[in-house]
């Protein structure tokens, strides 16, 4: 077997990542200055949730959670995966074409069940007019997710990992000529969706095409091996469907409240960051790694795998928490307070921030345990796993809506993501041996958390030290800056000292990655 390198391979994604990541907050800083929370961002957001929520639906997770195990096992066997792929191909663009097609003609009944509270207000028709622009997006994004994950399998990650990129630089660029030309940025703004999607289902497509799987559309053709990828993508499919309820339920208390849904989306920018950089980037890696370890029989691989992934996610993972948590104040107002966004914006989306910081290691722990299920087929648990979450959920964030307000939604997901993990984590222990960490893994994430509460303990009191250069206009962006690079001293540094880790070990990860 020709191993993925699962460090050097989370760096790529991770590194590209990153830079999306962070054009990501220039674009939001961007559409908060310039249109800022109000009716046209809560249409917005609403709107441009709908094809998003469809793709992570029928793309990123169903269907990749089958065909990218079933892909690579057949890759390392030698099995026709070019023939696989084909087919799966062609029933994916069957399947997503109609379904782009039914979303635009009932695009107000999609927006009545995501938005009701939009209904009595100018906030419905925004809503779907802008859906309807932004909706066949799903189309080009759930057929570059399965070229992305053609690439994951064959181990080669930085086109899939660049796409995301084009979104906020097409994105960037429509508000830029907006803002030159006087237009209305919102026009600008929901064009630019549907043309960032065609250009990223471009370079992955022509990614693929390079690495030796030149697909084209043809009628799909039902087999066995189509057969058994939707026995074991239907489970996925539920289950990201739930997981997808959970986000609906919180936007349909958000939308109950004034400009509730643009804090909330806000927030949830801000915390994707290393949940982007860091859950997701080791995700796509581990998965092709453990399905490929598995079926060559590689069990201490598939352990050591495990191991490392969680240990390089958690040493990110831990202390972006525990900044999320002390200096939510100071991140949002330097990112976001700008233009059309005031102080109460700041003070309501940092408060949101604060309480999505409390659950991400949850969010990213999930990432590395569900790999552990589909490597091997098993999409039903992480379902059921999943329909317990989405009740939690929804009781939360219903049941707190009449004592906390907008933020229910934010409180009862980050409980509910700690349920998920905590269900995924005991049931994977009937995988036996390559379903637990390593010795190595154990000794160290105590370290871990010891050296990011250092770190938290810095910021808080540089964070302090510096509030009159935060202060500053034109000066907050320094300040923000020296700050985070104060914190990431006393992190890095108490970590290698207690030896939670060893900063070689990033440095030549790193090299091997380029």
């Amino acid at each position: 077997m020709k191993p993925i390198r699962l460090m050097s391979g989370f760096f790529t994604v991770g590194v590209w990542t990153l830079l999306s990541r962070v054009l990501g907050f220039v674009r939001e800083v961007m559409i908060l200055s310039l249109i800022g929370p109000g009716p046209l961002m809560d249409a917005f957001v609403a709107a441009f949730r709908l094809p998003n929520m469809f793709r992570r639906f029928f793309a990123e997770g169903a269907f990749n959670a089958a065909f990218v195990p079933m892909f690579s096992k057949r890759l390392e066997a030698g099995a026709d995966a070019d023939t696989f792929a084909q087919n799966a191909f062609s029933g994916l663009f069957f399947i997503v074409t109609f379904l782009t097609a039914l979303g635009m003609i009932f695009m107000p009944a999609l927006v009545w069940l995501t938005a009701e509270g939009f209904t009595d207000d100018g906030r419905f028709d925004l809503t779907v007019g802008y859906g309807r622009i932004v909706f066949p997006y799903i189309l080009f994004m759930s057929l570059s997710a399965l070229f992305s994950g053609i690439l994951n399998a064959t181990g080669r990650f930085a086109a899939a990992a660049a796409a995301p990129v084009l979104l906020n630089i097409f994105v960037i660029s429509a508000l830029t000529i907006a803002t030159l030309t006087g237009a209305e940025a919102i026009n600008w703004l929901v064009w630019a969706v549907p043309l960032a999607g065609i250009a990223q289902l471009t370079l992955t497509w022509r990614a693929a095409a390079n690495a030796g799987f030149s697909l084209r559309p043809a009628l799909p053709r039902w087999n066995k091996n189509m057969r058994d990828l939707v026995v074991i993508a239907l489970p996925a499919a539920l289950a990201s469907g739930v997981m997808q309820v959970n986000l609906v339920v919180g936007q349909l208390v958000a939308s109950q409240y004034e400009n509730a849904v643009s804090w909330l989306f806000a927030a949830d920018r801000l915390y994707q960051l290393p949940l982007g950089v860091v859950g997701i980037a080791v995700g796509v890696v581990l998965l092709p790694e453990l399905s490929r370890r598995l079926q060559a029989g590689d069990d201490a691989g598939a352990k050591s795998a495990l191991s490392r992934a969680a240990e390089i996610s958690l040493a990110l993972t831990i202390p972006s928490a525990v900044a999320l948590m002390v200096i939510p104040l100071t991140l949002v107002s330097v990112l976001f307070e700008r233009g059309a966004s005031g102080t109460d914006d700041t003070a309501a989306i940092a408060t949101a921030v604060m309480i999505y910081g409390l659950g991400l290691p949850a969010f990213v722990l999930q990432k590395i345990v569900q790999p552990l299920y589909f490597a091997r087929g098993d999409t039903q648990r992480p379902f059921y796993f999943a329909l317990v979450a989405m009740v939690v959920n929804g009781g939360l964030a219903f049941g707190l809506a009449p004592w906390v307000g907008w933020l229910a939604p934010a409180i009862a997901a980050t409980a509910a993501g700690w349920i998920m993990y905590a269900l995924l984590a005991i049931g994977a222990r009937g995988f036996g041996k390559t379903a637990r960490v390593d010795a190595r893994f154990r000794t160290r994430i105590w370290r871990i958390i010891a050296a990011s509460l250092v770190m938290g303990a810095a910021l808080w009191f540089f964070n302090l030290q510096l509030s009159a250069l935060l202060a500053l206009p034109w000066w907050r962006g320094l300040g923000l800056f020296i700050l985070l690079v104060l914190g990431a001293i006393a992190y890095f540094g108490s970590g290698q000292m207690m030896g939670a880790f060893k900063l070689s070990e990033f440095k030549a990860a790193m090299r091997r990655g380029r």
